[in-house]
């Protein structure tokens, strides 16, 4: 299975807060939690769990219902992002690699739909997103 960011985040902010606690960091330096807020990370996580049962049962040999299935993840992380705005350049790189990565793991040739749909590989998920 392809690994959520969601996991890299949280992993992050554990660690911070395992060297807060044994004195090797500052509070202030803490920055994870600040990137990440549990809140926003749980809001990313529904998202990406529905898109995952989206893309299972999805009839990938349908472009349309491929487009569909990331529309509705990019929506539903546009809507996560809306209260938090924690999605930066690094976030919008791990989000976008990994709606890419879960549909070539269901067995979508990701470049061949982006070209049939006139775009490059890199822009699967432009036209939706806000982020």
């Amino acid at each position: 299975m392809i690994e959520r960011p969601t996991v890299r985040w949280r992993n992050q902010i554990a660690e911070q807060d395992a060297e807060i606690a044994a004195g090797t960091l500052a509070p202030e330096k803490a920055y994870a939690v600040q990137l990440w807020p549990p809140a926003f990370t749980t809001a990313v996580d529904t998202v990406l769990a529905a898109y995952e049962q989206d893309v299972a049962v999805v009839d990938t040999t349908s472009d349309e219902a491929v487009w569909a299935t990331v529309e509705t993840v990019v929506v539903g992380l546009n809507q996560a992002d809306e209260e938090f705005g924690a999605i930066e350049t690094g976030e919008r790189e791990e989000l976008a690699e990994y709606i890419d990565a879960v549909l070539t793991g269901a067995g979508v040739d990701v470049a061949a739909l982006t070209a049939r749909g006139g775009h490059h590989r890199g822009e699967l998920t432009d036209s939706w997103r806000d982020w």
